[in-house]
Parts: structure tokens; sequence; C-alpha cells
């Protein structure tokens, strides 16, 4: 059992060199401020989770459809994609704004993503511009008064917009 009391002394003294105890707070610290900075780091909200799709009415390449009632750009249901997909040639930009529309056949109120579709000269077909519940830009998530695809890592021209349902939107009480 001597070698055994030999070696952990040995050990010991060992880390004991090597280690202070400002040094061992110094891991600890950084270690819990780098855990609670995991909450902060960016995270994807695009999901393949989509809801059930609201029933639908109205015509889709008109400014008074029911999910542009916040939405700024040229509607890509005229520039070759859908109301919910970008056209051909282009990308969805990453970074979006939100609006909350009142759909007409049911009279829930959904989240809408509004999404530019980047990386083509501007569409110039189907301009709307409704700003229903618009922020000024102190408040960017709530704005559509930004270039979106500045954010994408395509080419920056914008094509047109898109208007994607995120869910039933829900009053917190």
């Amino acid at each position: 059992m001597k070698w055994l009391d030999r070696f952990s002394e040995r050990s010991a003294r060992s880390v004991a060199r090597q280690s202070s105890r400002r040094g061992f707070i110094a891991r600890v610290g950084t270690m819990i401020l780098g855990g609670a900075a995991i909450p902060l780091l960016p995270v994807a909200r695009a999901s393949n989770n989509r809801p059930d799709a609201p029933a639908e009415s109205g015509d889709p390449r008109s400014c008074d459809y029911w999910r542009y009632c916040a939405i700024d750009g040229f509607l890509c249901d005229c520039c070759g994609g859908t109301y919910n997909s970008c056209p051909p040639g282009t990308t969805v930009s990453p970074i979006t704004w939100i609006g909350t529309c009142t759909n007409p056949v049911d009279g829930k109120d959904y989240i809408i993503s509004y999404n530019d579709c980047c990386g083509k000269s501007s569409c110039g077909r189907c301009l709307c511009n409704r700003n229903e519940g618009d922020k000024p830009v102190y408040q960017p998530p709530l704005s559509n008064d930004i270039n979106w695809c500045a954010g994408s890592s395509v080419d920056t021209p914008y094509n047109c917009s898109t208007a994607v349902v995120l869910g039933l939107a829900v009053a917190e009480s």
C-alpha cells in the first residue's frame, strides 16, 4: 500500500505545482458564464413542422389577399413563385419580418412570416404596400421597411416577398 500513498502524494503535488486556487476559480467562473450564455446563441427559427393550413379564400395575386396585411414588396405569386415559395433562381432570406393577419374564412388571427426572395433583380409586378401593424425601424422584426436580403449569403438583390403562415396567434392572459 506504500506505493499507492507515494503515487497519490506525487500526483497531488504535481497538480498543486501546475495550478492555483485562482486558476481553478477562473476556470469554474468561465464554465458558469459560458453555460449562462448558451440561451443567447442564435437559433434557427425555420422548421419543417408547419401548422395545419388555414382555410383559404381570395386571390393570392391581389394585394387584398388576407395574408398580405403587413406586406411591403412585390408578390411572389406574380413573379413565378407562390404566396409561400420563392420563384426559381432565388433563395429565401434567412431573416424575416412578421405580422398578424385575420383570416376572413374562419375569423382567426394567424402569425405570418414575410420572407424576401433574393438573388435576382426586382420582379416589378404586383407591388403591394400594406402597413397594418408595421412598427418603426427601431423594432426590426416587425418592420417591413428593411432590405431583408442584406442578411442573405447570396447576392443581395431583392426579387419578391412571400407570406408564410407560422401558426395561430394566441392571446396570452
